[in-house]
């Protein structure tokens, strides 16, 4: 939002040779003199010239000339406050005289004149009466007053229209119409400011320090290189200070009457071709053309010269005078006939009339492509015609030659056999004396041997050969070598001699043919893998020559690491050039820069367009850095929903972020399409039944497994074939299911072992091992070892045949029996962790045969009466020693002792708890009470379970029934009894778990009489200790528990228990885990001689 313009004040008080300013907010007030305070004021408005009146100068322009003066008419009078503090530019001002307008010079006579004739505030004699709200006919208003009246105090000026860009910067910031292209905001006199050289942009200096910090963030260059945020042009002066226009003065004042910015002085500011500096005043924008005369200009040869104006000069260029150059050109024979040009004339291309140094050519030739001219005789050789005559090379029997034929000369020696073989070369007047002359060749060819030890008969003429001396010739060849010829006549043959070449990299010797003198170095086919310098490449190169070099750089790096040096010359071969193309932080240009480590630089670019967010009522107005995400909008969001359902309130986001999750709650059919489920969140577009699929597989024997899923997604969907990964399941010739993965549709095998668990017993039952079957086709009952009957069996026979006795129904007969007294139960109950541990400890040493003493800490007295009560429990006897503070408990274990308890004090209290209980539940039943106020069931009872039957296979057969029920969980338990208690848990409240159990009794009924799991299936009610305390098998308990009870529950039974002389009574299966109702009665014990020793008789007796 553009906040108020800050502009100079354009009234100027005069009084005493100086002009004041009046105060921001609240309007200008004179002085009163001396006795003036009841003088009549005039009422008067004021105008705004600046805005009327066209600029005369830069200077003028940016100072804005003001039109309404608040003259002082003299000393003593003064001007009363307006209604309001605020400077409100309709209110009216009282002054006792005529305003003069100041435009520079003082108010005339006859401008006041003029003013006082049209002035409302005059006074005249025929004036009406003055009514308020009314005007007076006749008067005539003011122009000025009239536009004033009708603005508002919050009316600016508009935009500036100016020509030149510098009144227009000037103009509007005094205006307060210049907007930052950074922040938007305006940009006023008193703000520091900011100007681009090259744009003229003006920003405010806060605004572009946080543009340059967040250029210049991410650079790794040792340069601070950044981009104008109005022209995007580079820019390299970090924008530090806050400076004039002219860069003269350091945090300019504003100065009223003075351009905003400006230090008032010269500009002076050096122009691009011009010697003149800038006359103007400290202005913003590019300086104007000058209006001088510039200097004297020669044109580009030299003949003439020009004076024109400085903006017309072209000091960079120059001028041509359009005349032929003239100018000697490099040969120094001929002038250049180009027309007036800038630069050297170049060489000379004229075509001149030439003779080779031999003789035997002529030509025409440019002059720059000519040798040094060199003489040469003519010895006959050039043919004389009208060309070469009128050459000025030819002389005499001599001329000048001026370039090299390549022709071979054949000029024949003074021999006048032999002919000379160089190439074109001048000639002299005499012919060169042979080099085969006998005076001249006296050695062999080679050089080693005089020929007057060759021959006997020297050489008479050049014709004669030349003897050679047989032995190596040994010249020193091109390459190096030595010719390795036997001495001959002519020039050497080529070098072929074997020699050895390191490749590139040094690491590989080659032998190879000599190579004339230039060695090309071949390459090996080793890789270099050296790292690049960008950190992010390898070489990658056969025979790198620059391997080595790199190897001993990162050897030494590592052993400077922690000495901080670092060596960075990397060699020419590791610098790579491939361009980074890496995205920049904007996602839209990639880095241009060359390979390079660390993170890339911020984008350079910038946007020039506004940049909205996705309802478009919040901007970011240009030019904003490259990659600027859209603003955060503080409006609610506008999309809608695809459900239908309103839209939750939330804030306008971009489009990478999804809206919230909508969360009303409708029905929706499962991904399987089994249920359509309620209360289901709208959002939620895969919900599930967690009932399994049961769809058919491949096999066709098997169901899919799975929970609720989509189509297609069955267990066997990702299987090739028509086979699945569940065991096969079908029943072996032994009866148990087959294990092996599925094979359909082929038949089991049965050739592998079976490895299914079964039982061996023995014969009574009670003892039971689990074994492996093992059974096969070819052996479908193999032969298994059986168990021994153990004292236990004998014990629970005893106990059978007492029960017959005695008529007592052990299936329904509880062992109640607490063997712990009412002192040990009741400290238990005050303090239960300190008899648990002491109890345990008890339980150790009964156990332990070796020891026969105990003896415990120290403890206060009801703690060792505890101590006391359970050594009694346990059959130990017991006795405190020392006095207080020190007594303490000792245990002897005496041969009165024969074992621990077999119940817990824990589980003692849970039979005292659940006894105490159900009395009270028995009295109401016998007294006609109501059964509403028992515990509904929660639990199914399996009673006479099948013998070997596992919980794994009962949940395995009523998986399908517990499905329908997602909401309860079935837990399976074998009861001490051999029954088997199906609770279930989960339910909200106990009526609707007993519904559950009493819907799913009949289905269950109904498997385990076809699967022969039990005989009978019930509801019960479970504490969480799996104690039955409630079932429909219960019948009303009647109010004495005596031996009739027991007679009639034996009278009852529907087979006869045989007899103990019967041999069938032995034989027969003994129920197990049978407790006898009461103790075996005490054998009458022969009184014993006490001894006084104790321990000396227990050693006696470990001694025996």
């Amino acid at each position: 939002m553009a906040q108020p313009s800050e502009t100079q004040p354009d009234s100027t008080t005069a009084g005493r040779g100086g002009s004041r300013q009046p105060r921001r907010g609240r309007s200008s007030r004179g002085r009163q003199g001396r006795g003036g305070r009841h003088q009549h004021s005039q009422q008067v408005a004021e105008t705004q010239a600046s805005s009327e009146e066209p600029p005369r100068s830069a200077s003028s322009s940016g100072a804005g000339a003001s039109s309404n003066a608040n003259s002082r008419g003299g000393r003593g009078r003064r001007t009363p406050r307006g209604p309001n503090r605020g400077g409100n530019g309709n209110v009216q001002r009282t002054t006792l005289g005529g305003p003069r307008t100041f435009g520079s010079h003082l108010t005339t006579t006859a401008e006041a004149r003029e003013f006082n004739t049209i002035s409302p505030a005059g006074l005249n004699a025929d004036a009406r009466e003055f009514v308020p709200g009314q005007t007076a006919a006749g008067q005539r208003k003011h122009p000025a007053f009239n536009q004033q009246a009708g603005s508002t105090s919050g009316r600016r000026a508009s935009k500036s229209t100016a020509q030149d860009l510098s009144t227009r910067i000037h103009e509007d910031i005094s205006n307060g119409q210049y907007e930052c292209v950074i922040c938007t905001n305006e940009v006023l006199r008193n703000s520091k400011v900011w100007s681009c050289s090259i744009c003229w942009t003006v920003t405010h200096m806060s605004c572009v320090k946080k543009w340059f910090s967040n250029r210049t963030r991410n650079s790794d260059q040792q340069q601070s290189n950044w981009r104008c945020p109005g022209c995007n042009s580079p820019m390299t002066d970090e924008p530090n200070t806050y400076h004039c226009w002219c860069s003269k003065e350091i945090n300019p004042r504003p100065i009223p009457g003075l351009s905003p910015h400006s230090c008032g002085q010269s500009c002076s500011k050096p122009r691009a071709t011009c010697p003149h500096p800038c006359p103007l005043e400290c202005h913003a924008g590019p300086c104007p053309p000058c209006l001088l005369m510039g200097p004297s200009q020669a044109c580009f040869c030299g003949k003439h010269t020009s004076t024109k104006r400085c903006g017309e000069t072209d000091y960079v260029n120059g001028w041509s005078c359009h005349e032929v150059c003239g100018d000697m050109l490099p040969c120094g024979e001929h002038e250049c006939q180009k027309e007036c040009h800038s630069g050297l004339c170049g060489s000379c291309d004229i075509p001149v009339f030439s003779l080779c140094y031999c003789g035997r050519e002529s030509k025409d030739i440019p002059c720059e492509r000519r040798d040094d001219k060199r003489q040469t005789y003519n010895y006959g050789q050039i043919n004389v015609d009208g060309d070469v005559l009128k050459s000025d090379d030819m002389l005499e029997n001599w001329y000048l030659g001026s370039f090299n034929c390549d022709s071979t000369c054949r000029r024949p020696f003074d021999c006048g056999k032999h002919y000379c073989e160089k190439s074109c070369h001048p000639q002299d007047e005499k012919e060169a004396h042979c080099p085969l002359s006998p005076d001249l060749i006296t050695h062999c060819p080679c050089g080693k041997t005089p020929l007057a030890e060759i021959v006997n008969t020297p050489r008479e003429s050049c014709s004669d050969p030349i003897p050679n001396c047989g032995k190596i010739c040994n010249k020193l060849l091109s390459c190096g070598h030595f010719c390795r010829d036997v001495c001959h006549s002519g020039a050497c043959d080529p070098c072929m001699q074997k020699m050895e070449v390191n490749c590139r990299c040094g690491r590989t010797k080659t032998s190879s043919v000599c190579h004339q003198g230039i060695v090309e170095m071949p390459e090996c086919m080793r890789i270099c893998r050296a790292q690049l310098n960008c950190g992010r490449h390898e070489h990658g190169e056969h025979c790198c020559p620059g391997e080595k070099k790199a190897m001993e750089r990162v050897a030494a790096r590592r052993k400077n690491r922690n000495a901080g040096s670092a060596i960075d010359d990397v060699e020419a071969e590791h610098i790579c050039t491939r361009p980074c193309g890496r995205d920049l932080k904007c996602g839209r240009h990639q880095c241009e820069q060359l390979c390079h480590k660390g993170a890339c630089p911020s984008c350079p670019e910038a946007i020039f367009e506004e940049i909205s967010c996705n309802c478009g009522r919040t901007v970011l107005q240009p030019p904003q850095p490259c990659g600027t995400r859209p603003p955060e909008c503080r409006f609610d969001c506008i999309r809608s929903r695809s459900c239908g359902h309103p839209q939750v309130s939330h804030n306008c986001h971009p489009d990478e972020e999804p809206c919230p999750k909508c969360p009303f709650l409708v029905e929706k059919r499962c991904i399987c399409g089994k249920k359509t489920l309620k209360n289901q969140p709208c959002w939620f577009e895969q919900p599930r039944c967690g009932l399994p699929c049961g769809q058919k597989l491949k096999c066709g024997t098997h169901t899919c497994r799975k929970t609720c899923h989509g189509s297609g997604e069955c267990e066997d969907s990702d299987i090739v074939g028509s086979r699945c990964h569940q065991p096969c399941g079908k029943i072996r010739k032994c009866g148990h299911s087959d294990i092996e993965q599925c094979h359909a549709p082929y038949p089991c095998k049965e050739n592998t072992p079976c490895q299914a668990k079964t039982f061996i017993t023995c014969d009574c039952q009670r003892r039971k091992q689990e074994v492996r079957c093992m059974a096969t086709k070819a052996n479908p009952s193999p032969q298994r070892d059986t168990l021994k009957c153990d004292e236990e069996c004998l014990r629970l026979q005893r106990n059978a045949r007492l029960a017959d006795a005695l008529n007592i129904d052990p299936q329904t007969h509880t062992d109640d029996h607490v063997p712990y007294s009412n002192t040990t139960l009741n400290f238990y109950k005050e303090n239960a962790k300190f008899a648990q541990s002491y109890e345990r400890e008890y339980r150790v040493f009964a156990a332990d045969t070796t020891q026969k003493f105990l003896r415990f800490k120290p403890m206060k007295s009801y703690q060792r009466a505890f101590l006391h009560s359970l050594a009694e429990d346990f059959g130990f006897d017991s006795e405190s020693a020392d006095p207080e503070p020190h007594r303490h408990v000792c245990l002897f274990k005496t041969p009165h002792f024969v074992s621990a308890p077999m119940k817990i004090i824990a589980q003692c209290m849970s039979i005292k708890a659940l006894t105490q209980q159900t009395l009270p539940t028995r009295s109401l039943v016998v007294g006609g009470g109501d059964f509403s106020t028992k515990q509904p069931y929660n639990a199914l009872l399996l009673s006479a379970p099948r013998f070997g039957l596992t919980i794994e296979e009962l949940d395995s057969h009523l998986r399908r029934e517990y499905a329908a029920y997602p909401n309860i969980k079935f837990q399976t338990s074998f009861l001490p009894s051999d029954e088997v208690v199906i609770k279930g848990t989960g339910a909200w409240t106990p009526q609707s778990l007993e519904s559950a159990v009493s819907a799913l009794k009949p289905a269950l009924l109904s498997i385990a009489k076809r699967l022969n799991l039990a005989n009978g299936v019930s509801l019960c009610y479970v504490d969480n200790s799996l104690n039955v305390l409630r079932s429909e098998k219960d019948v009303e308990a009647e109010a004495d528990e005596g031996w009739s009870s027991v007679m009639s529950r034996s009278a009852a039974r529907q087979k006869p228990a045989p007899s103990p002389a019967s041999p069938d009574a032995l034989s027969a299966p003994l129920r197990s885990k049978f407790v006898a109702l009461r103790r075996e009665p005490k054998k009458k014990i022969e009184q014993q001689p006490v001894e006084e020793d104790w321990e000396e008789a227990a050693e006696k007796l470990d001694d025996d």
